[in-house]
């Protein structure tokens, strides 16, 4: 079974994918990583050059070959869920979760990150509200679980990821 792990940039979902492989012994994958080896280059880049479209295609081609693996858990990006197909093939071979967090909690953690530095802007939390409208009702739809990570450690979202896949084994 994989484990898909998804949602806005800030909620969690590289850590907490990366501490759920480790602790179910499964092999982490990431869907921008198999776009960078596909495409060589970043998703950032590709829609800079070509478009948001170009993106959602290469992210469905690295879904359709996720699709056939097993024992896996994908780290996802929130873009992902925006086509059924990938719905579809993601739900084949394992479970999605979703993982949110309010948006002065995503503000905050992407603040923290280097790379991040365009997030830091005073209006970014108004241009993360609405971004997160946007996503979370189709999101929350194609999802098997959802979980708010705002007051939650990393460890306490993979625990009780883990026991959503626990759930789902019997």
């Amino acid at each position: 079974m994989n484990i898909t792990v998804t949602g806005f940039s800030g909620t969690g979902k590289t850590t907490i994918s990366m501490l759920l492989a480790r602790n179910m012994n499964k092999k982490l994958i990431s869907t921008d990583d198999e776009i960078r080896k596909s495409m060589k280059l970043s998703p950032e880049r590709i829609v800079k050059i070509y478009s948001w479209e170009r993106l959602r295609e290469a992210e469905a081609g690295v879904i359709e070959n996720i699709s056939e693996l097993d024992d896996y858990v994908l780290d996802a990006g929130c873009g992902v869920l925006l086509r059924n197909e990938n719905v579809v093939n993601l739900k084949k071979s394992g479970v999605i979760v979703f993982l949110t967090a309010d948006a002065k909690t995503i503000a905050s953690r992407l603040k923290r990150k280097e790379e991040k530095a365009d997030f830091t802007k005073s209006n970014y939390i108004d241009k993360v509200k609405g971004a997160l409208d946007e996503f979370e009702t189709r999101h929350r739809k194609a999802a098997d679980y959802a979980i708010d990570t705002s007051d939650m450690s990393p460890e306490e979202a993979c625990s009780l990821i883990m026991h959503y896949v626990q759930l789902e084994m019997h």
